[in-house]
């Protein structure tokens, strides 16, 4: 009876799925967008939930890391850790005769244990020559043998570099990377430590603190896997807002199905009226409406669950490069909450209709 009486006014009915079906496109779209792009987000961060390096605290007075402290950290970090200590410091580079420059220039012993090359190999030891980057070697088109002048020497290139993750600290997109032993400065910059695991590197950090920090703060030690949770964290808030915003055109639409069961109730008054009278109780008149209800809700669920996959296949297609990651669990969540929450919408907003009906008196509702 229910299924007919929609049939009835195809076009009211039409138009109150309608809402619904905007609603849960909304809903789920919005979500898996979020979900797509924090997804994109942690690919590019890549592996660095792992890493950590450890600094001189500048503002306790500590310029530098000493001999002892590279010891004391390697210690701490265990013998699974990679532990590379790094000189820095800014020289005058040329990487042809017409362009002098300042660059940023790095000094490390084992570059072996962290870098792979596209181009060249990468010398073990290192203790002539220097690495490039893929980023700095293709814009000064520099391979393998290609020299260079560091602070008025000529350097012979021996590697390009393969790029890593983006974010990590070890990327080495455009480092110029020369030999420890060329720089005159005694301490280390700084060190980096790549652990087996985000756990094992939280377990390092917290042994380095209690190793070189018993006294005072000497070194400063920045997780990157708490930075990438923080990041994580945002997103979700991000994606609560979002979904929250959508959440406002399934209030429409319970609006728009409230005023489609209303007209209904009075258009029927004579047919509630005769059904009363013929035997049928105020639950079965209850049941009747909200059965309507709920089949609008159902109906304009599933179709925008259909739109909502569709839409999700193209979003994961241009912002992950992979159409078949809306097939996630998160994303399945969304697309089941938004369904959820429209049929909840819509049951909601036949409840005070389907009452008003339900209350008709059958000699009041016969007379119409």
């Amino acid at each position: 009876m229910a299924s007919r009486n929609l049939t009835r006014t195809k076009m009211r009915s039409l138009l109150a799925s309608l809402g619904i079906v905007i609603g849960v496109v909304a809903i789920a779209s919005l979500g898996m967008f979020g979900v797509a792009l924090q997804y994109s987000f942690t690919q590019n961060l890549g592996g660095v939930g792992n890493q950590l390096t450890v600094s001189p605290n500048q503002e306790a007075g500590f310029d530098s890391l000493s001999e002892r402290d590279v010891r004391d950290i390697r210690r701490a970090a265990g013998p699974d850790a990679t532990v590379s200590p790094v000189k820095q410091g800014v020289q005058p580079v040329a990487f042809d005769r017409n362009q002098n420059t300042t660059q940023l220039v790095y000094g490390l012993q084992n570059p072996a244990e962290v870098y792979n090359a596209t181009e060249g190999r990468v010398p073990e030891p290192f203790r002539s020559g220097a690495l490039v980057g893929s980023a700095l070697a293709e814009q000064h088109d520099l391979h393998p043998g290609s020299t260079i002048a560091v602070n008025g020497s000529a350097v012979r290139v021996r590697a390009v570099l393969e790029s890593g993750d983006a974010f990590s600290p070890l990327n080495p997109a455009n480092r110029l990377v020369l030999p420890a032993s060329s720089f005159d400065q005694r301490g280390y910059s700084q060190v980096y430590i790549t652990a087996q695991s985000g756990s094992q590197a939280n377990e390092t950090a917290m042994a380095i603190r209690e190793s070189l920090n018993g006294r005072q703060e000497r070194v400063t030690v920045t997780e990157f896997g708490d930075i990438v949770d923080l990041i994580e964290q945002q997103f979700q808030i991000i994606n609560t807002v979002l979904v929250g915003i959508a959440s406002i055109s399934l209030f429409v639409a319970g609006i728009s199905i409230l005023n489609v069961m209303l007209m209904s109730t009075v258009e029927r008054r004579e047919e509630i009226g005769v059904l009363r009278a013929v035997g049928y109780q105020k639950r079965d008149v209850l049941k009747v409406m909200l059965t309507e209800a709920t089949l609008l809700g159902v109906i304009g669920g599933l179709v925008g669950v259909l739109i909502s996959l569709v839409a999700g296949l193209a979003i994961n297609h241009y912002t992950v490069g992979d159409a078949m990651a809306v097939f996630r669990m998160a994303n399945a969540w969304y697309l089941l909450a938004a369904f959820g929450f429209g049929v909840v919408t819509s049951i909601l907003s036949g409840l005070y209709p389907a009452w008003k009906a339900a209350s008709e008196e059958p000699v009041e509702a016969l007379r119409g």
